[in-house]
C-alpha cells in the first residue's frame, strides 16, 4: 500500500478555495469547530458594568418601595429579612430569569452585542443562568469582579468561574464571520474518485479533517506538514485504494468524496420524503371528488 508523500503548498494543489483569514473558533473535544466567536474581556467588562448599574438601580428602587410599604412599627428583624430577600431577588433570581427568558441576553449584552450560550453552541436554560448568577454572588459581587477577571485572564478562554461551572461561554454576535474554505476534488484524483471507497471513515476522523482544512491557512508550515501526515496515516486505514499523492491532496480527495456521497444521500432522502408526502396527501382511488 503506497504511503502518501509530503504535502505540497496549499496554493500549488489547487483543491482548496480560500475565503478569508480565519478567526478565533470554539473547538469541542471531537475537533468540531463551532460557529461561536468568544467575546473578549473588554466587551465582557463593559457588559458587566452596565448590568451592575442596572442591578444597583433596581435594588435602590425596591428598597425605596419597601420603605414606603412596610409600616414604621414593624420589628427590625422582619425588615432585615425583607432586605435580604430583596437582595437575593435582585442579585440571583432576576438575572437568572432575564438570561433564561432572553436566551442569554441582558441589558449590558444587548448594548455590547454579546450572548451567553452553551459550550456546544446551543441556547442556555434556567439551570445555566441560575448557576452563573449564584456563582456571581462570590466572584462578581463578593470580590468586586476581581476573581472573575483572574479566572478569565489565566484561562484558555475568557470564561469566568460561573461559565466553567455552568458549561457556558459568552459569544460575540456582531463579530465578523467567515465562511469555511471549500475543499475541491484534486484534478489528479479524478480517476481515483470513481473507484475509491471511503465509506468506513469514522465520523470523528471526518470531523478532524474538516477542522484541519479550516485552520490550515494559519498553521506553521512544519506543523501543517506533520498534521497532514498524521491525518493521512489515520485515514489510509479507511480508504481503499490509497493513491500515491501528497498527504494534503489525499485528504482533500477524501473530504470531497465524502461530501459528494453525503449530498447524494441527502438528495435521495429528500426525494423519498417528497414521494411519501405526495402519496399520503393524494386522494384515495375511487374516492369521490
Amino acid at each position: 500500500m503506497p504511503k502518501p508523500t509530503a504535502p505540497r503548498d496549499l496554493a500549488d494543489t489547487r483543491f482548496v478555495r480560500s475565503i478569508d483569514d480565519t478567526v478565533d473558533e470554539l473547538v469541542v473535544g471531537e475537533a468540531v469547530a463551532l460557529d461561536v466567536q468568544p467575546a473578549g474581556i473588554a466587551l465582557r467588562l463593559a457588559a458587566a458594568l452596565l448590568d451592575a448599574v442596572c442591578t444597583v438601580a433596581l435594588y435602590v428602587m425596591l428598597l425605596i418601595g419597601l420603605a414606603r410599604v412596610v409600616p414604621s412599627g414593624v420589628d427590625t428583624g422582619w425588615v432585615a429579612a425583607l432586605q435580604i430577600a430583596v437582595l437575593v431577588l435582585v442579585l440571583v433570581l432576576v438575572p437568572a430569569a432575564v438570561e433564561a427568558t432572553t436566551r442569554g441576553k441582558s441589558v449590558g449584552r444587548y448594548a455590547t452585542g454579546t450572548r451567553v450560550v452553551r459550550t456546544d453552541g446551543g441556547a442556555i436554560g434556567f439551570r445555566h443562568a441560575f448557576t452563573r448568577a449564584l456563582v456571581g454572588l462570590l466572584e462578581l459581587w463578593g470580590t468586586l469582579g476581581s476573581l472573575a477577571l483572574l479566572v478569565a485572564l489565566f484561562g484558555s478562554r475568557p470564561r469566568r468561574l460561573g461559565d466553567l461551572l455552568a458549561g457556558t461561554v459568552v459569544q460575540h454576535e456582531r463579530a465578523r464571520r467567515t465562511a469555511d474554505p471549500v475543499v475541491l476534488m484534486p484534478v489528479e484524483l479524478g480517476e481515483w474518485a470513481r473507484v475509491a471507497d471511503v465509506s468506513s471513515l469514522p465520523q470523528r476522523l471526518e470531523n478532524r479533517l474538516g477542522a484541519f482544512f479550516r485552520g490550515a491557512a494559519d498553521m506553521r508550515p512544519d506543523h501543517r506538514t506533520a498534521t497532514a501526515d498524521a491525518l493521512a496515516a489515520a485515514v489510509a486505514g479507511h480508504a481503499h485504494p490509497v493513491p500515491p499523492v501528497p498527504a494534503e491532496v489525499f485528504l482533500a480527495g477524501v473530504v470531497a468524496l465524502r461530501r459528494d456521497r453525503d449530498l447524494r444521500a441527502l438528495r435521495g432522502r429528500a426525494a423519498t420524503i417528497a414521494a411519501a408526502a405526495a402519496t399520503a396527501g393524494a386522494r384515495p382511488p375511487g374516492f369521490p371528488r
